[in-house]
């Protein structure tokens, strides 16, 4: 008897979903931006329902801002609001890595290992669009053997926040080959069951990272207020 498989098939309002959400992330649409129902239907040839209910996802991440009667507009987080995204990350990434270095194993290693080679490849390839998943799948290989699971879906809601900020630094700051240096370093300190060093060292990888971008977006968001 053959074994049935099932293949999994995201709906239409996923697909739309996963465009625009990449759209917001790579910076095509800007916070702020008004989001048109009527011409996004009309780009992807379909109407109105599957885009509000793609709407409807993204306003739950936290990525749009969907009003009744007002249409959705790209989500504009106050510098706090920036802030606070990042010190969750610290909060939770740090104590998730604390716990996770003792019990890690050689499978653990090996894929950390891999994606931090993949990211390299990307960095060099400046495959912008594959560094926010990317980041976010090489610090969650270094907590998975924390096994709390409660912990990772809600620090996977906080990293959706955080894409842009984080490809944002990368692109913008010119951090490349610090921030491959220190995830390296991540893994190294990891491998030598070093932990306390190596929760230092994520305090301050996502706390520089935060510092340098709310001082870049607070100078973005006068000049235009200047122009």
């Amino acid at each position: 008897m053959t074994n049935k498989r099932a293949i999994l098939r995201k709906s239409l309002p996923d697909m739309i979903a996963d465009d625009i959400r990449e759209r917001i992330l790579n910076g095509e649409l800007s916070e702020g931006d008004a989001i048109r129902q009527e011409a996004l239907a009309e780009e992807y040839h379909v109407s109105r329902m599957p885009v509000r209910e793609a709407l409807k996802r993204l306003d739950a991440e936290g990525l749009v801002q969907l009003t009744n009667n007002k249409g959705a507009t790209v989500i504009t987080h106050s510098l706090d609001e920036i802030g606070e995204i990042f010190d969750l990350r610290r909060l939770i990434e740090v104590d998730l890595l604390r716990r996770a270095i003792p019990k890690m194993t050689s499978a653990n290693f090996a894929l950390s290992d891999k994606l931090v080679n993949e990211m390299d490849a990307s960095y060099a390839a400046n495959e912008v669009a594959k560094w926010g998943d990317l980041n976010a799948e090489y610090h969650s290989s270094l907590y998975a053997a924390a096994d709390c699971k409660f912990t990772n879906e809600l620090l996977k809601k906080i990293s959706i926040r955080a894409d842009r900020y984080v490809r944002m630094h990368l692109t913008v700051m010119h951090q490349l080959e610090l921030v491959k240096d220190e995830h390296h370093q991540l893994l190294i300190l990891a491998q030598q069951q070093e932990v306390h060093q190596a929760c230092e060292l994520l305090t301050k990888h996502i706390l520089r990272a935060k510092n340098e971008l709310l001082a870049l977006i607070a100078e973005n968001r006068s000049d235009k207020k200047v122009s």
